[in-house]
């Protein structure tokens, strides 16, 4: 499911989804900054209460292509004991649907995340004018 934009949460949101939108907020700024002709990843930690306790960029590929290393993602989760995570990368090219090698790497982290006790909540992918969010798109 690709959102046009990323919209402010109504003020009926819940605290935890509140939370979320502004992990979403920073994870774009992140990745899409600075600008340049390579992909970028960001992991975002979160406790049982989704409120953020650390991130980190956990790599930088080529125009079109990004090496996730799962040692060095799951590795900081667990030294923070995190209970969930959102990761996101953006897309240069400025299509924001995920590749074949993009679904594949994230239901491979879901799956590892889930033995850890860990949530993938989300793998969000960035252009400068969209998101594509994998569990929206049902890919998570």
């Amino acid at each position: 499911m690709v959102i046009a934009a990323l919209q402010p949460r109504q003020a009926a949101a819940s605290e935890p989804d509140a939370r979320i939108g502004t992990l979403v907020a920073h994870l774009r700024a992140v990745v899409l900054a600075p600008r340049g002709a390579h992909e970028r990843c960001h992991v975002a930690f979160v406790d049982a209460a989704r409120r953020q306790i650390g991130d980190a960029s956990i790599g930088v590929g080529s125009l079109n292509a990004l090496s996730l290393r799962m040692r060095e993602i799951f590795g900081e989760a667990l030294r923070l004991d995190a209970r969930g995570m959102i990761l996101a990368h953006n897309h240069p090219s400025g299509h924001c649907r995920p590749s074949g090698c993009d679904i594949a790497a994230t239901r491979r982290l879901a799956e590892v995340a889930q033995a850890l006790d860990i949530v993938l909540i989300d793998h969000l992918i960035f252009t400068d004018q969209a998101v594509y969010s994998m569990r929206a798109g049902g890919l998570l």
